[in-house]
């Protein structure tokens, strides 16, 4: 069977679920191209996950995935978001801001029992994960569904780790990859490879697909991973700047600009090591501190400085995810993009 034929769509291509940057209709325009679309849901609640999975459905998909988050939510650290904060104090007082009125933001939720409940009622085709799987009883719920299950891995004892528990496919994320690292057993970045690096090994030690997603940004990338033996592609940056992606004004200007070339890996935004290019806040704090709270938790403090800079146009204190290769990110429709990446398999 091949990958398409296991996700229920005509290409072995995944739009890569990006929280805060898309919604349903990039999903939409992926799908009809013949991918599979996704929606990101850490960062939504159950009624927006509803909603959205409506507006699939109304738009005929048949198939579409699910992705979802699986870290332990820290207890909270006095000590240490008081520390943090103190590190950002410069940049409260540049902007007028008073630490002490910001309120908890929303934050990135786990897969809870409430997530499977859900993934029961709405029965999406595919169910994908990051940062491990959940508990054995909560994927038990999932697989009883029927959804075929996908996971991250960046590491062969992840891929293995992840076989061992009954995934349908493994994604290899590479070091090249924008957004949050998909690691869970181990926070060694030194550990982590490329993409064409990480593909050789995985493919030879698993019986199940591997999914090529880093740096892949165009039909020829998309050619690399197949000859390397990927049994498709998850693609994510080179959608950013299409017309159905949510982008941000100023994350779309920073794509656009020639310093998107320098990317990094950072902790700042979030608490967990994410691909972005580089801002002054990166270069000034980081772009990796042991003062940021742990995942989600260092989002709060940021969030203030976020709003005001971007109201004034700034991306400086903004997540501008990206991978390292924007070479296929233009402003076309993602129908379109899909298409053009199809012609390397």
């Amino acid at each position: 069977m091949g990958l398409g034929e296991l996700l229920g769509s005509k290409l072995p291509l995944i739009q890569a679920p990006m929280a805060g940057v898309q919604g349903s209709a990039l999903a939409i325009a992926v799908a009809r191209a013949g991918g599979l679309g996704s929606l990101p849901c850490a960062m939504l609640g159950a009624g927006q996950i509803a909603g959205e999975v409506a507006a699939l459905r109304a738009a005929g998909l048949t198939a579409f995935n699910l992705n979802f988050f699986c870290h332990v939510p820290p207890a909270p650290d006095a000590a240490r978001e008081a520390a943090w904060r103190a590190a950002l104090a410069p940049y409260y007082a540049e902007f007028g801001i008073d630490p002490a009125g910001i309120a908890p933001g929303p934050g990135r939720a786990p897969f809870t029992a409430e997530s499977a409940a859900l993934v029961e009622a709405l029965r999406p085709t595919v169910v994908s994960f990051h940062f491990g799987l959940p508990e054995p009883e909560l994927l038990a719920r999932v697989r009883a569904s029927g959804a075929r299950l996908l996971a991250s891995a960046t590491t062969l004892a992840e891929a293995l780790w992840l076989q061992a528990r009954g995934v349908d496919a493994v994604i290899a994320q590479g070091l090249e990859a924008g957004g949050h690292r998909g690691h869970f057993l181990s926070e060694d970045l030194s550990e982590q490879s490329g993409t064409f690096a990480l593909l050789p090994p995985l493919v030879a030690a698993l019986r199940v697909p591997v999914i090529a997603a880093g740096g892949i940004a165009d039909a020829r990338g998309v050619a690399a991973a197949m000859a390397l033996g990927a049994a498709g592609v998850q693609i994510g940056s080179a959608y950013l700047l299409c017309p159905e992606a949510t982008t941000s004004a100023v994350h779309r200007a920073a794509l656009r600009a020639p310093s998107a070339r320098h990317t990094a890996l950072t902790n700042l935004y979030s608490g967990r090591p994410a691909r972005g290019i580089v801002n002054r806040l990166m270069r000034e704090l980081g772009p990796l501190s042991q003062l940021a709270p742990a995942f989600p938790l260092a989002s709060t403090a940021v969030a203030p400085l976020r709003a005001k800079a971007e109201a004034a146009g700034s991306g400086d204190y903004s997540p501008l995810w990206a991978g390292q290769n924007l070479s296929g990110c233009r402003e076309i429709g993602a129908a379109e993009l899909t298409r053009e990446l199809a012609r390397g398999f």
